[in-house]
């Protein structure tokens, strides 16, 4: 990997101030490929805050387009944009916020296939989808490319986050949450509405554990589920194990 050219040197200088981050730390952002799933109202600001923040290879999935419901929350896309797809005017909002990283946009639907075909490259898969067939067939794919999984979700006033990896010894998604919800108990967004700052709360919190994850700064997530109120103002963290029994990593060693 090249050396940091001047410009990079300026913009990343607040990075390599900090002792837990410093010039090695903001090289491995730089040498990283991150997959983000999801370019709405979590990816948006993981998608800002990475790119910032100079991760050098950011491969952005959704197949969705741009709505005017989604201006809402949904913070770099604007009226001009309404019916572009999503990733499109992503990578052309990230290009522009940071020249020096690679956005690689693809605008499809996850499948197991484009899964299992991308994640075999990667240090880390971030999931900001809104729907629970798309977060098992994530979680299927990271613990068979023993990838670390960090997974967010939102609702009304409310989110989560964790890191999950079996590969070392964390649990996988489906550890925690075996099977979806039963109809009506986890009604989406669109259902029960969403105050347009949780996702950028929420968000950002994804992002700062994406780059400790990658940089070594701090403790991560890795086996803890971080809940977040914004309504009352409250967070708590829970701790997690792996499930024995789980069907996607459980008794296999390492999460093989």
């Amino acid at each position: 990997m090249a050396a940091f050219s001047d410009r990079e040197l300026e913009r990343y200088m607040r990075h390599i101030l900090l002792r837990e981050v410093g010039g090695t730390g903001q090289r491995r952002l730089k040498e990283a490929h991150v997959i983000v799933v999801g370019a709405g109202g979590l990816g948006v600001p993981v998608l800002m805050y990475l790119a910032a923040a100079g991760v050098g290879r950011i491969t952005v999935v959704d197949d969705d387009l741009v709505s005017r419901s989604n201006l809402q929350r949904q913070v770099i896309y604007t009226e001009a944009d309404i019916g572009q797809p999503k990733v499109a005017v992503a990578a052309r909002w990230l290009r522009a916020q940071n020249p020096d990283v690679e956005i690689v946009p693809i605008n499809a639907r996850l499948t197991a296939e484009i899964a299992a075909d991308m994640f075999e490259n990667c240090q880390l898969v971030i999931d900001g989808c809104d729907n629970f067939p798309t977060r098992y067939l994530v979680n299927q794919a990271c613990v068979a490319a023993r990838v670390p999984l960090l997974s967010g979700a939102i609702t009304q006033w409310e989110g989560q986050l964790s890191l999950y990896d079996p590969a070392h010894g964390a649990p996988c998604f489906a550890c925690v949450f075996p099977e979806p919800p039963a109809e009506g108990l986890a009604p989406s967004c669109a259902e029960a509405g969403v105050i347009g700052a949780l996702p950028g709360v929420l968000g950002a919190q994804m992002a700062a554990e994406a780059i400790k994850e990658i940089t070594g700064a701090g403790q991560s997530l890795r086996g803890s589920l971080q809940m977040v109120d914004i309504l009352w103002g409250e967070n708590r963290r829970i701790k997690l194990t792996r499930a024995p029994d789980c069907a996607i990593c459980g008794g296999k060693p390492h999460g093989i």
